[in-house]
């Protein structure tokens, strides 16, 4: 099969100079913007789904079919504050995730339509000296492979590879026939279904015939450093470098203060280009988000500074207004160098290790 959009693969060619040439800027958080409407149940369902089994209201990923126009607000308004990337409004477009709402059925028509939104208005924002992406976004499900659901249980598992690896595959699908140019697998929390979100990737490639970018985003969930699985973030690195990613990241969970160690730890041991979009801080007593465009931008100019960055963006409480300012900031600042690594054999568990050529 032909890659539907002819334009798609010189796009990937524009990322990847943008990538080489300075820092690009990624956009802010989906739910942050959703939650500005303050829709109520009727607000989620729109005409589509008025009359749905169950209650919906939460459902961020609905709106691509119920109430399409929020959208593409949101995506203007990243767009408008100087982001190169929007993400996809399909952070829980999967099977599995969906299945919380008996909407198991939808995913794949989500994963489309949420594409087809960020791609109209990326093409409507760019021009020939400034072209705008499409990260294709899949989040990690609400299950995991590795842990499990019953502390009495130590074996017990609610879901498997088999399984995740369908529900990604039909996520990846969807947003690769919708207009994605990279697939961004993020918010990752657990290893191992990470990598049956990368088999199951590389899979519809094969299957499409085409491939596109894959972009990795991992969560560190406490000042431990580790993921929720156990991984520090170089453990994390040597299991996926397989992949050969277009870019490696962590996102969410922590602050710019407190995430910073673990971004620096990452960007000593890719050898391929490094994201970063933290939480405007960690939430406070009243579930909201305290730090600033003006506090958040602080922290980032001073990785940039370091040497830290090539892409840039925000997660959880970050708003347009945030990415205005970090767009602003990056402007004129060197991109990380990405560095070749020495020829070793590295493997990981919970920790890394690696022995030399």
């Amino acid at each position: 099969m032909s890659d539907p959009f002819p334009e798609r693969q010189n796009r990937i060619a524009a990322l990847k100079e943008a990538l080489d040439a300075r820092i690009v800027i990624l956009d802010g958080a989906a739910g942050t913007f959703i939650q500005g409407y303050d829709l109520d149940e009727a607000g989620y369902r729109g005409e589509r789904f008025a009359d749905w089994s169950c209650d919906i209201k939460g459902n961020n990923d609905i709106l691509n079919l119920s109430r399409p126009e929020i959208i593409r607000e949101m995506h203007e308004a990243y767009l408008r504050a100087g982001a190169d990337i929007i993400e996809t409004n399909t952070f829980s477009a999967t099977t599995i995730a969906q299945g919380d709402y008996a909407m198991e059925r939808l995913a794949y028509e989500l994963n489309v339509e949420g594409a087809a939104l960020a791609r109209a208005a990326a093409d409507a924002a760019a021009s020939p000296a400034r072209p705008r992406f499409v990260a294709g976004a899949i989040g990690p499900t609400n299950r995991t492979a590795s842990i499990s659901p019953d502390v009495n249980d130590p074996g017990k598992r609610n879901t498997d590879f088999d399984t995740l690896a369908r529900a990604y595959g039909d996520a990846a699908r969807g947003l690769l026939e919708g207009g994605a140019d990279a697939i961004l697998i993020e918010t990752i929390f657990d290893t191992l279904n990470a990598k049956a979100a990368v088999f199951a990737v590389q899979e519809t490639f094969d299957a499409l015939g085409y491939d596109v970018p894959i972009m990795l985003s991992v969560t560190i969930t406490d000042q431990s450093g580790r993921t929720l699985s156990g991984q520090t973030a170089e453990a994390f690195w040597n299991a996926m470098r397989h992949a050969r990613p277009l870019s490696v990241g962590i996102n969410c969970a922590l602050g710019p203060d407190l995430m910073r160690p673990f971004v620096a730890e990452l960007a000593g041991v890719a050898d391929c280009f490094l994201s970063a979009y933290p939480n405007a801080g960690l939430p406070n007593a009243f579930g909201g988000y305290d730090e600033t465009p003006e506090s958040m931008t602080a922290h980032l100019s001073e990785w940039a500074q370091s040497g830290l960055l090539n892409i840039v963006g925000g997660c959880c409480g970050t708003t347009p207004a945030h990415i205005e300012a970090f767009a602003a900031a990056m402007d004129g600042l060197a991109p990380r160098v990405v560095a070749p690594r020495e020829t070793a054999m590295r493997l990981s568990g919970l920790e890394p290790f690696a022995l030399a050529g």
